[in-house]
């Protein structure tokens, strides 16, 4: 189960430096998870250019050409930031008895645990 999740903000932690045409330390929002290949799409990072066929829609439009747009990369190579302090964070589950309808269900709940940086 991947521990980040649609619409998370996250940091790019390795690769090239932006100055060297990379995308490490660059922060964006993730667009996809494809959790089965182990992958995110995240917002602004990891551009790639792909050619499309040029065609024709019903009414007579030409698309196609040369498009941009982002590719996946591994989700090691993210780190989820903490949205009010910009810093990273892990994540932890925690169990909690949830009453609906007089009934009891055990649900796991995501939380933010602070890095050890932040604790001193």
């Amino acid at each position: 189960m991947a521990k980040i999740k649609k619409g998370d903000l996250v940091q790019v932690i390795s690769g090239p430096k932006q100055d060297r045409g990379g995308f490490r330390g660059k922060q964006g929002r993730v667009i996809e998870v494809l959790v089965e290949r182990n992958r995110v799409i995240v917002e602004g990072v990891n551009y790639v250019t792909k050619h499309v066929r040029q065609g024709q829609t019903q009414r007579g439009t030409k698309t196609g050409g040369i498009e941009t747009h982002e590719a996946p990369i591994h989700i090691s190579n993210v780190v989820l930031l903490d949205p009010d302090t910009k810093k990273p964070v892990k994540v932890g589950y925690r169990s909690e008895e949830v009453v609906k309808d007089g009934v009891s269900k055990t649900r796991r709940v995501r939380i933010d645990k602070k890095s050890g940086k932040d604790l001193k």
